[in-house]
């Protein structure tokens, strides 16, 4: 509570949708309990809570998901029990139909619901004495349904509607960290000589994880994006510079490249001790490790970039990628200088300096990409 009270971030947005769901709630039981002396009014809180999400777009998602799918389920109900009855057979047959409908995908993650919906519609309908009894407590079910989803959408709306925007770049930020990471912990590798299988392996596992957070950093772009329709905060001034997140995609897409090519770098590293027993190039080495210093400065700024400094920031990297590119051309003369082997197929040395040349190709686009959008 502490951390959700001190600074903006997960904690308080965790700590504000509860506080949401429990005002929903409340609502919807007092209207369904109070107000309709409801048969079964913990429908109305369920339903408010089970919709309420973290973007208005997705609520609206899941609402109607949701009232679909509760609809569906007292739908067969009432055709199987005014036709067969609340019988043991009756019951078979409206778990066999429900469960099968909620196979249906349009349903999404509110597919279960169909066969959660069509249990509780045959105990109220069993319980009831008349046809008209039941029908009107079917039609109960649905109405509760709606006024949770009702109650649980005018909440999440008119309450600090959610708008993700930083999520975009909390992504990214992760993202580039664990680059920054590998890149600083191959510099110290290379500089030293120490590129052992056990190292080499720290590097492959740090490109796989650097991987991983490109799919979170997709994760958290989506969050953002989907923030804004049906979110009345994004017509607010303050927040009418951040209505677009091509430049983040843009910067996302040119970072993953990177990140591939990273990752393959540092599979041919791992298998470096494989085909090599000793080390007779250490200036190629020492080259290299700069050479990884200077990308990871790159993947620094991008580990900090911020919406508000884009153009500054965006200066930065080219002034950074610029001696990036020194530092490559002198892996390169290194190379020619104490004749590398690079055409030898069955040693790594070509394919390492392939891919470097590849991967500044991919970090140069990186910055020209970010150079763009700070321009746009």
């Amino acid at each position: 509570m502490a951390r959700a009270y001190g600074a903006p971030g997960h904690e308080r947005n965790t700590a504000l949708l509860i506080v949401k769901c429990v005002l929903a709630a409340t609502l919807s039981w007092w209207v369904a309990h109070a107000l309709l002396n409801a048969t079964s009014p913990a429908f109305a809180p369920f339903s408010a809570v089970l919709t309420m999400n973290v973007t208005i777009y997705r609520s609206v998602w899941q609402t109607l998901r949701y009232t679909a799918a509760v609809v569906v389920g007292v739908a067969v109900q009432a055709a199987i029990g005014f036709t067969a009855g609340p019988d043991l057979f009756a019951f078979m047959m409206v778990a066999a139909i429900a469960l099968t409908l909620g196979q249906w995908p349009a349903l999404g993650e509110q597919r279960s619901q169909v066969a959660t919906a069509a249990f509780f519609a045959f105990s109220t309908y069993a319980t009831a004495t008349t046809n008209t009894d039941r029908a009107l407590q079917l039609g109960q079910i649905v109405l509760l349904v709606l006024i949770g989803c009702g109650i649980g959408l005018v909440v999440n709306l008119c309450i600090a509607p959610p708008l993700r925007y930083r999520s975009a770049e909390q992504g990214l930020h992760a993202l580039a960290a664990e680059v920054e990471y590998l890149l600083d912990d191959m510099a110290d590798g290379l500089s030293s000589g120490d590129v052992d299988s056990e190292r080499a392996g720290q590097w492959s596992a740090a490109g796989e994880r650097a991987q991983r957070a490109v799919g979170q950093a997709r994760t958290g772009l989506s969050t953002a994006e989907n923030s804004l329709p049906f979110n009345p905060r994004r017509l607010l001034p303050a927040h009418r510079n951040y209505l677009s997140f091509d430049r983040y995609r843009n910067v996302l897409n040119a970072l993953e490249r990177a990140v591939y090519q990273l990752s393959s770098l540092t599979r041919s590293l791992d298998r470096w001790r494989e085909t090599e027993d000793t080390y007779t190039y250490a200036p190629v080495l020492e080259a290299s490790a700069d050479y990884a210093r200077r990308l990871r400065d790159i993947a620094h700024v991008v580990a900090e970039l911020d919406s508000d400094t884009l153009t500054e920031q965006a200066e930065e990297m080219r002034g950074r990628a610029a001696s990036a590119q020194e530092a490559l051309q002198k892996v390169l003369n290194a190379a020619g200088e104490y004749e590398l082997p690079l055409a030898d197929a069955s040693r790594p040395y070509g394919v390492l300096v392939v891919e470097a040349t590849r991967l500044m190709e991919e970090f140069q686009h990186t910055c020209d990409v970010l150079q763009d959008t700070a321009d746009d």
